[in-house]
């Protein structure tokens, strides 16, 4: 079944770094179309999601609060215990990645104070071959604002101007420079593969007791706790008949019983809201409401793998302006609540999806143990954090 053409993506990332994030004292990990950590708990696989979320909000335009100001504890939650502040009480942490695209590999690195106040210190941009596109710098600490330069290659070379502290510098150069040169353009491109690139993140937890509530049939671009999955289901379903029956087979395959369908069915009693339902045969239905938790994650993120894009609100996904832009998707405890038969099927989806194109995977598994070096999980995809 080929249930979408192949995806050919402009701008994806394929290099993570943590610096005094999380447990992550100084780590580098390659990223490939499909890339699945694993190791202890405690190792640091989720924080490693955390730091490419954190990323990919931050070229979406959020805010520094909104991205570390939330979680318990507060910003200083990320950075190591007995991490030493500077002779100005300082401390911090930093996140980068390399986004590979037409232009080349290009890196961006960010440098965020947690303390005293939550603040990004520093940013750089660096082409392939090495010349730094943009840089700030946090010159004046009374000051809501860094020093932020970037090349240009006009008369002056380079443009000086004071940008927001609590916002990706990257994200706000399209409003900032104007193209008129060929340095600004090279910056622009530049800037605008990293922001592509990042906003294709899809960050994705199914809810299994939010699954199974009636949804509208409106909401029908899916979130990441998929509690709108019935909505999707009919939609995707209306718009992509091989698509579906891709879906179908690989619940077929993954959850117990004969599975004749899946259908997003009116509920009798509220209009304009739809729940899911299983076919059993032609006169046999069973509601979510009936279904484990396990079944309804798997259906979940199959649905995700298979429609890529075409199932989410990603904007950055549909503005991408030089062809269509896979979606990265990100799924810590991608096996959780799942058995080994419906763990083995979801990673082969994931293997063939990811090797079209059609979306890129980076999760974490809790127990990969007998499926090491199966072909559902093979060993170049497989990131062994250990227990450190």
């Amino acid at each position: 079944m080929d249930p979408t053409p192949a995806v050919f993506p402009s701008a994806v990332v394929t290099e993570l770094r943590l610096s005094a994030f999380r447990s992550h004292r100084g780590r580098t990990v390659k990223l490939a179309p499909l890339t699945l950590f694993t190791g202890a708990s405690g190792s640091g696989k989720s924080s490693l999601l955390e730091g490419y979320e954190a990323l990919a909000r931050l070229g979406d335009g959020a805010e520094l609060g909104q991205v570390f100001g939330e979680v318990r504890g507060g910003p200083s939650a990320y950075v190591p215990q007995g991490a030493r502040a500077d002779p100005q009480g300082r401390r911090g942490f930093r996140l980068g990645c390399t986004v590979d695209g037409r232009v080349g590999p290009v890196r961006i690195d960010l440098a965020v104070q947690a303390e005293p106040e939550l603040r990004i210190a520093g940013e750089r941009l660096t082409a392939s071959d090495g010349r730094t596109l943009l840089s700030t710098a946090l010159r004046d600490p009374g000051r809501r604002s860094v020093q932020a330069e970037w090349h240009t290659a006009g008369a002056t070379g380079v443009t000086r101007a004071p940008l927001p502290d609590d916002r990706l510098a990257t994200a706000l150069l399209p409003l900032r420079v104007a193209g008129t040169t060929a340095g600004q353009r090279r910056v622009l491109a530049a800037a605008e593969q990293v922001v592509y690139a990042l906003r294709a993140a899809f960050p994705c937890d199914p809810r299994p007791e939010r699954m199974r509530n009636a949804v509208a049939l409106t909401d029908a671009l899916l979130r990441g706790g998929c509690d709108n999955f019935a909505a999707v289901l009919r939609r995707t379903h209306a718009e992509s008949g091989s698509r579906h029956a891709a879906l179908v087979d690989a619940v077929r395959a993954g959850c117990a019983g004969p599975v004749g369908g899946l259908v997003a069915r009116d509920d009798r009693q509220r209009a304009a809201l739809v729940r899911v339902f299983v076919e059993r045969g032609e006169t046999r239905y069973t509601p979510a409401e009936w279904l484990g938790d396990g079944e309804l994650r798997y259906m979940a993120l199959a649905l995700v793998l298979l429609a890529g894009p075409d199932a989410l609100t990603a904007e950055g996904v549909a503005e991408e302006p030089y062809g269509r832009q896979a979606l990265t998707v990100l799924a810590d405890g991608l096996d959780c609540g799942l058995d080994q038969r419906q763990t083995r099927e979801l990673l082969a989806l994931a293997g063939r999806m990811c090797a079209r194109g059609h979306v890129r995977l980076i999760g974490t598994l809790q127990g990969v143990g007998t499926l090491r070096g199966t072909a559902e999980v093979p060993e170049a995809a497989l990131v062994d954090l250990g227990s450190d």
